[in-house]
């Protein structure tokens, strides 16, 4: 948690009038309001509940952007019901801790909680509706979530930090406000209270609210929100975290073929074979001989995936949220915070702990976790290297010998650690919390947004300056900055370096050859930057069928198509599908068909036909004079101008056959 400063939300005179200055005191103290006002006093202390009603919450401003529901909410239409306000940021890792806790609030208290996401952001990227829709993508965000880039509702709350929970009771009257990762752990038991007493009175609304969900309308594509990338040169592979699809995928780096797929593509923490295994938001990626380590974020865990035996292990965290570190302890029995990335050095793994603003590493010998960098004070602090104060490590390199380099991402700064043991941490660009932007130059002038990733290469840093959709080249002995590709306007456009747009990058690696390759994070794509001919392409995959989860399942929805007329010889069907102006079928990836069921007819071949191109022929024969068949249809489909841009579809069918001399046997699909 960390409050914010006073360039953002400015002190006025208005702070200090009724109710803001009891919001403020309630802020400071996360107590519940002791005073008696209005005319609901009498109905409270009916209902004895643990709190006098005093200070109205503030309606929600009109004209502001809303998501995950289709109309604007105000508290007013949500009377009867509690409501808990979630002011957050979706770069800050303490927000991020705190999402999972308000799903459990709202899985347990059902339609007598909503939960409300008041988005208030720190950096300038950050307030675009498009990358807050990003975001509750990303993280999986069911509730609807408020567009306060203006800092219009957090000053009527009189917020202070990130992140802060404003708990609202069904008669629409502020019961309590609560700072930091713990507030969902405080509003548990009050909520219960809130619900039963109003419940007993009467006065409780348990309607469900209609949302419409940003992930209904997100069409599934090949890559979703891939992290982190990492080169391989002597196996001539590529590893990505495929981050929002919960698994780790292999690919061969000269063809792009997909060699493995790794996870099950469910959420979880579970070992086992490729299959089986399953992760949680993966992030960084590091080889060691035949393990590939991944920092498992949200399981904050560390996993090792054996590559000869196709296995995967826990190998430190417990799968729950730790603290800070202080000294060496067994891996499998401490809890690790929200791991964002790996390097191998000096015989160690080392992890960016993001969570605990630390740097920690993995000694595989003596299986054990122990602190390398940072105090736990966010902040950008140098000095001996467990003084210092970091402030979100989320990207690590080294030069292989000396020093680690991070990126720190909340003070927008690349830093480095010794490996030494006496050594220290130091700042070579980057300046505070709140000192940002997007400026070229040296270590007092140079400015990045939010940096995820980093990468050495002879002698300097590229960086993914992610929320300035660029990457910079950082030269640590000059301590400068400089921008290397990307214009700085979010978007998916390759050629040269200049001319290339990124959106949100948050990982890239080097190859030998000066080969840049860069997950291309809310493009959901891999680029590769060629430093020969200076320009940026998109990393075409190929093979892409063991990437496909097959729609072939229980609670797939079955689609009706119109009655099909068969001839009577036999050459079967044929299916088609009609993609969106400007996409094609991926002929990379092509399609699957399996046949599900049938009635009155006999499939002449396999229950499972693949092919790479359309139309597909099914080979079935009518027995009879009517029949039926269902079918589950799995493709890739891709934008006519760029195959590297794909997206996956799964469709289940139920197509009625009638026998007819001069029939025309089309399935026709359309993908909207």
């Amino acid at each position: 948690m960390y409050q914010i400063n006073r360039k953002i939300t400015p002190r006025s005179s208005s702070l200090y009038s009724s109710p803001r200055w009891l919001l403020l005191l309630l802020l400071g103290s996360s107590l519940f309001f002791g005073c008696t006002s209005g005319s609901n006093a009498g109905d409270v202390n009916e209902m004895k509940l643990p709190y006098t009603q005093s200070v109205r919450a503030p309606e929600f401003p009109k004209g502001m952007d809303w998501l995950n529901t289709d109309n604007p909410l105000s508290l007013s239409q949500l009377r009867g019901k509690v409501v808990v306000l979630d002011f957050w940021t979706y770069c800050c890792i303490n927000c991020m801790h705190v999402l999972p806790k308000l799903h459990d609030l709202e899985q347990k208290y059902g339609d007598n909680l909503v939960v409300i996401g008041v988005h208030s952001a720190k950096f300038e990227g950050e307030g675009e509706t498009e990358n807050i829709r990003q975001a509750i993508l990303r993280y999986d965000i069911e509730h609807p979530v408020l567009n306060d880039n203006k800092f219009v509702v957090w000053k009527s709350y009189a917020v202070q930090a990130w992140p802060t929970m404003v708990l609202i009771d069904p008669d629409g009257y502020i019961a309590a406000v609560q700072s930091g990762e713990g507030a969902p752990e405080y509003f548990d038991p009050l909520i219960a209270q809130m619900i039963d007493s109003f419940s007993k009175a009467g006065k409780l609304d348990s309607t469900p609210l209609d949302l419409a969900l940003e992930k209904t309308s997100a069409p599934s594509s090949l890559l979703l929100f891939p992290g982190k990338v990492h080169v391989d040169e002597a196996g001539d592979r590529l590893f990505i975290s495929d981050s929002g699809h919960h698994r780790v995928i292999i690919v061969k780096r000269s063809t792009g073929a997909i060699l493995d797929v790794i996870g099950s593509g469910e959420k979880g923490l579970k070992g086992g074979n490729y299959d089986e295994a399953m992760f949680n938001d993966p992030q960084g990626l590091e080889l060691v001989g035949d393990i590939l380590y991944v920092a498992d974020t949200k399981n904050h865990a560390l996993r090792a995936i054996d590559l000869q035996k196709k296995e995967v292990s826990l190998v430190a965290g417990t799968g729950q949220q730790g603290g800070y570190g202080r000294g060496a302890s067994p891996a499998l029995e401490t809890r690790l915070t929200s791991p964002w990335d790996l390097v191998w050095a000096d015989g160690k793994l080392f992890i960016a702990m993001a969570g605990p603003h630390q740097i920690w590493y993995y000694d595989p010998d003596e299986k054990e976790v122990n602190l390398w960098a940072g105090s736990g004070r966010e902040n950008i602090v140098d000095g001996p290297r467990l003084l210092a104060a970091l402030a979100q490590p989320s990207g690590l390199t080294t030069d292989g010998s000396k020093r680690l380099f991070f990126a720190d991402s909340e003070v927008s700064a690349i830093r480095s650690v010794d490996l030494a043991d006496n050594g220290g941490v130091n700042t070579i660009v980057g300046q505070g919390l709140f000192d940002f932007g997007d400026v070229d130059g040296g270590r007092t002038k140079a400015r990045l947004q939010h940096p995820l990733g980093v990468a050495w290469h002879e002698g300097v840093l590229y960086v993914a300056d992610t929320y300035n959709n660029k990457i910079k080249i950082v030269v640590p002995e000059e301590y400068s900055s400089k921008t290397y590709a990307g214009t700085g306007v979010e978007g998916h456009a390759d050629g040269a370096l200049d001319r290339a747009t990124f959106d949100e990058p948050g990982g890239l690696d080097v190859a030998a050859d000066g080969t840049i390759y860069l997950a291309d994070t809310n493009n959901h794509l891999i680029r590769v930057v060629d430093p020969e001919s200076g320009s940026v392409s998109t990393l075409q995959l190929t093979d892409m069928q063991p990437m496909l989860t097959s729609s072939a399942n229980e609670e797939a929805e079955i689609l009706q198509h119109a009655p099909v007329y068969v001839p009577d010889s036999g050459e079967g069907i044929q299916l088609s599908i009609q993609f969106p102006e400007g996409f094609k079928l991926n002929s990379g990836g092509g399609l699957t068909v399996a046949i599900l069921s049938s009635e009155g007819l006999k499939v002449e071949g396999d229950n499972r036909i693949s092919s790479k191109s359309l139309p597909v022929t099914i080979p079935i024969k009518l027995q009879s004079s009517t029949g039926s068949i269902t079918l589950a249809v799995d493709y890739f489909y891709c934008r006519e101008d760029n195959e590297g841009l794909c997206y996956i579809g799964n469709q289940q069918v139920f197509v009625p056959l009638t026998s007819d001399s001069n029939g025309q046997p089309r399935v026709q699909l359309v993908v909207e």
